[in-house]
């Protein structure tokens, strides 16, 4: 199989404009994760697909390999679709420009899901963190995901999911990690296809897929990472750094 990955990345972004290019450690936090999942030796290629120019020259100029969006994008999925339609490949995995401490062991077993789906049943896959801490349960920024006994995704919510109305039943809860590994024409596909109402209200493109019917496989890992959505995150992961 031919394997990409591909990064996402705008510069606007809402709760912490211009983020990708604050300072980590004396590199921008773009170039940052760039090269992280460049050094996982993982994928037969890498870029970062961007609607920015300064982005775009950040990425270039230190010799790593980027793509301009030719149309304006709601989502990264789309963003990627839009740059991988003519390229002859396999699985396409999407990390997330803000999350510069990328986990090779982690994606690794992304990709590993579809070497072994020999009836290509899974259509997309991504990753799970079990998390006990009461506060980011219930956040609504902290998205969650349940699962079937074969680790298939039912729902994503940015609700507490399952709500436990009996307290003496053990429920996991799992944090959603927004990093996914598509097969190319699940990723077309969901290009092609409208937003749906449960899209549109929780504001999780990964509904689109379940609303369409298509499955994705949830993989758990340990690694929580540092997703940089505000100041304070950056703050925590220039300290991580160091």
């Amino acid at each position: 199989m031919k394997i990409i990955s591909m990064i996402p990345a705008r510069y606007s972004a809402t709760r912490f404009p211009g983020k990708l290019m604050q300072d980590l450690g004396g590199k921008t936090v773009i170039r940052r994760t760039y090269e992280a999942t460049v050094a996982t030796n993982l994928f037969d290629d890498v870029f970062v697909v961007t609607d920015s120019d300064i982005i775009y020259k950040e990425i270039v100029n230190n010799g790593g390999k980027a793509i301009m969006s030719i149309k304006e994008h709601d989502c990264g999925s789309d963003r990627i679709a839009e740059a991988v339609a003519d390229l002859d490949i396999d699985i396409v995995v999407n990390v997330q420009g803000d999350e510069p401490f990328t986990d090779a062991g982690s994606l690794k077993k992304l990709i590993e899901v579809f070497k072994d789906d020999h009836d290509k049943t899974i259509d997309l896959a991504s990753l799970m963190v079990h998390i006990t801490d009461d506060e980011e349960i219930k956040n609504p920024n902290t998205v969650k995901v349940i699962v079937d006994n074969t680790n298939f995704a039912l729902y994503f919510s940015r609700s507490v999911i399952p709500f436990a109305r009996d307290k003496a039943v053990d429920v996991k809860y799992y944090k959603h990690k927004g990093v996914y590994a598509f097969r190319k024409a699940a990723l077309l596909d969901f290009y092609r296809l409208p937003m749906l109402a449960l899209e549109a209200s929780e504001k999780l493109e990964q509904l689109r897929y379940l609303e369409y019917g298509k499955r994705i496989k949830m993989v758990e890992t340990d690694v929580q990472g540092v997703e940089i959505d505000t100041p304070e995150d950056l703050e925590r992961a220039n300290k991580l750094w160091k």
